[in-house]
């Protein structure tokens, strides 16, 4: 195995507020390969865009990384000083937003957005770093470059922005791209071209990804791993054929249960009952335990641990080269086994 390009273990992102501190991230652990794509899913407020925005320290006024440790192309990101968070940003790590329309600068043409960045941070020319942002837009598919260059935002449709989005998180080569939902204001045929082209950069380019999204179909297209969160901490995590066709967290279950299936006949869709915890007054034990089908009564007491679900049972370990991996296959739940029979027994995603 080669050595993870992102490392996230123990990762705590706590916001303090009047009525007192509110913990969006607890504990988030995950890892991503060079030339990997990771999903992380769940619902609104489970904590995703928070994980995703401290990677690079993108976050809020009123909050701020609390606890573990974040590692970047083997740089300490946590320890590391803001010159050096900047050096990361954009040359090894870069991001992709939910809106375009509020990530660009409306009083700017797209062409010297794009070129910004090979400008300051690479240190070429003004022309050469406008030849460069040339290349990207025809690159991510943007038709006519040279006459789209010299357009502001606001004329470009929704595709198009989100396009000059994905070149300039290009613009300097980085190794790491985070998406955070960069399709979900988009209308289902440009949300699919923009996926194959993420794909498509994603193998001719070798770059990493980090894909947040609440959208199951996204992730499964997307990815190739996923993180289930919920209530800011990771729940599940394992391939997404693994996650998808045996899940072994009833969070897992009940968000892939509630999904349309036109290839099966149901005669209702299924929900998850109950609304997701105050973060600020998260319930004890297993924080699903208030909406969970299978509760028992230790799933109340201490908190879950993410348990390892490889076939040894064996704690993380180090490959031959020394490098130590987080488990590909874990679960936040004692009775994970009643999932994956639940799942077996009503299959929740087709098998191909």
């Amino acid at each position: 195995m080669t050595e993870p390009l992102l490392r996230v273990e123990g990762l705590r992102v706590e916001f303090n507020l009047a009525r007192g501190v509110l913990r969006a991230v607890d504990g988030a652990s995950f890892e991503v390969r060079p030339g990997e794509a990771l999903g992380i899913v769940g619902e609104s407020g489970s904590g995703k865009t928070m994980a995703l925005r401290a990677l690079v320290r993108l976050l809020p006024p009123a909050a701020s990384v609390t606890g573990g440790t974040v590692e970047i192309d083997g740089v300490d990101v946590t320890a590391a000083s803001e010159g050096q968070r900047r050096e990361l940003r954009g040359r090894t790590v870069s991001m992709i937003f939910q809106e375009p329309m509020t990530a660009l600068n409306p009083v700017m043409r797209v062409g010297e957005q794009i070129a910004e960045t090979p400008l300051v941070r690479l240190g070429l020319s003004r022309r050469a770093a406008r030849g460069r942002a040339l290349e990207l837009m025809s690159l991510v598919g943007i038709p006519d470059p040279k006459r789209r260059s010299r357009a502001y935002p606001h004329e470009l449709s929704g595709g198009l922005r989100q396009r000059v989005m994905i070149a300039i998180a290009l613009s300097a080569d980085p190794k790491l791209i985070l998406c955070d939902e960069p399709t979900t204001a988009l209308d289902v045929t440009i949300q699919d071209q923009i996926l194959k082209l993420l794909g498509a950069l994603q193998r001719d380019l070798g770059v990493s990804l980090v894909f947040v999204s609440h959208d199951l179909a996204v992730i499964a297209q997307t990815c190739t791993r996923v993180a289930v969160m919920y209530a800011g901490q990771v729940v599940e995590t394992g391939t997404v054929d693994a996650v998808f066709h045996e899940p072994r967290h009833p969070y897992t279950l009940g968000l892939l249960r509630s999904v349309p299936d036109f290839d099966s006949v149901r005669d209702r869709l299924s929900s998850i009952p109950g609304a997701p915890p105050d973060l600020a007054l998260p319930p004890a034990g297993c924080r699903f335990h208030p909406r969970c089908p299978f509760v028992q009564d230790d799933c109340v007491g201490a908190p879950i641990p993410l348990i390892d679900l490889r076939a040894d049972g064996t704690e993380p370990v180090s490959d031959p080269t020394g490098v130590r991996h987080l488990s590909e296959r874990a679960t936040r739940c004692l009775y994970h086994e009643r999932c994956a029979e639940d799942a077996r027994r009503e299959p929740v995603v087709a098998r191909a």
